[in-house]
């Protein structure tokens, strides 16, 4: 949901909205909104326009994560994301502006998790979204591209012991989940836009310890808005975005409840970038082993099966220890897999 990418982490509640006596959902993303916009059906997308900010919603965020290897075929793994959060349905000039905004970036080696968490106001220049052309910043760190498909741009991020700058291209179109970006998220109802850039082409320069590696691989990229994406009973996801080997990408996610069985659901993005929903009964998220990260068990490798597509998959991360121990910590890692098809990935989990 993303993470789902849902896609998440998001939002600092504790930043930027008043205090409540329990959170319903993870981090509050099942917190009643009142007098913010809700998601419906049959609400077209249109681009460029909707890769900009929509501050009458409470929630949004803009992720991107690549797969990259150096010359010597060394695996990494790079996170660039933006939260914005919305302590009103509305945009304000100066300090009076009630959106605020998070950002995380990581990188990631089979031995090293690396990341880092900054925060700032809307309104002030610290913070924001464009649209014409598209950029996406927080201080120095930005996501920008030139194509309506998010392409021709680049992302970079530094933190205490690591930094990356990438180029990203990407030929196809991008991918609208659900009902044509209309993402549902619980049999209550609960929704949000989602849309992905999962074609990404990525090279740059990504440097660890003052140590720079040229490095290229495959990206993929989130944007996504609601006010309560989450039911109340709705604890945290697991989220996998998955580059296939035959050039189709593949989005997976469950959503766990304490009161309900979970709610699943994917979509398929074939090599000529059409893209399908997957049935909830299409899809099968097993986990096989854990993990001890940051003092909790973790499933950190998985079976996945999606019946339609003969597919059967098992996955494995880069490194099993990674965490974002950020204001609200969650899973995000680089994963590889093997079975019926081969590739690469990401996984994101929360609310363990």
């Amino acid at each position: 949901m993303n993470a789902e990418r849902f896609f998440g982490l998001l939002l600092m509640l504790s930043l930027c909205a008043a205090p409540q006596a329990r959170a319903a959902g993870f981090a509050g993303l099942g917190d009643e909104a009142q007098g913010f916009a809700e998601p419906a059906p049959g609400h077209a997308l249109v681009f460029p326009r909707d890769h900009g900010a929509h501050p009458e919603f409470r929630i949004e965020w803009w992720y991107l994560t690549a797969n990259l290897k150096d010359e010597s075929g060394r695996a990494y793994g790079a996170q660039w994301t933006l939260f914005r959060h919305a302590r009103a349905p509305r945009e304000g000039e100066g300090w009076d502006d009630p959106q605020a905004f998070v950002a995380h970036a990581a990188v990631t080696t089979e031995s090293l998790h690396l990341f880092a968490e900054t925060h700032a106001r809307g309104g002030v220049g610290q913070a924001g979204v464009e649209t014409a052309p598209f950029r996406a910043f927080i201080d120095d760190w930005s996501f920008t591209a030139a194509r309506a498909n998010l392409s021709g741009g680049e992302i970079a991020a530094f933190g205490p012991r690591f930094r990356y700058r990438l180029a990203l291209a990407a030929e196809k179109p991008l991918a609208l989940h659900g009902e044509a970006g209309f993402s549902r998220k619980a049999e209550s109802g609960q929704a949000s836009y989602y849309y992905s850039q999962p074609f990404y082409s990525v090279e740059g320069a990504l440097a660890i310890d003052g140590v720079e590696r040229k490095v290229t691989g495959r990206a993929w990229m989130d944007h996504e808005w609601s006010s309560r994406p989450l039911a109340g009973d709705q604890k945290g996801w697991d989220w996998f975005s998955l580059h296939l080997d035959n050039g189709a990408a593949l989005m997976l996610f469950r959503l766990r409840s304490d009161k309900a069985p979970p709610f699943h659901a994917g979509s398929f993005i074939g090599a000529d970038g059409a893209t399908r929903a997957l049935a909830r009964d299409d899809i099968s998220l097993e986990p096989l082993e854990e993990s001890l990260v940051a003092g909790r068990l973790l499933p950190t490798r998985w079976r996945l099966r999606v019946s339609s597509l003969h597919l059967d998959i098992d996955t494995k991360p880069l490194n099993s220890q990674s965490f974002m121990g950020t204001s609200v910590g969650y899973f995000e890692g680089p994963i590889s897999f093997s079975g019926s098809q081969r590739g690469e990935g990401y996984l994101e989990m929360t609310g363990y």
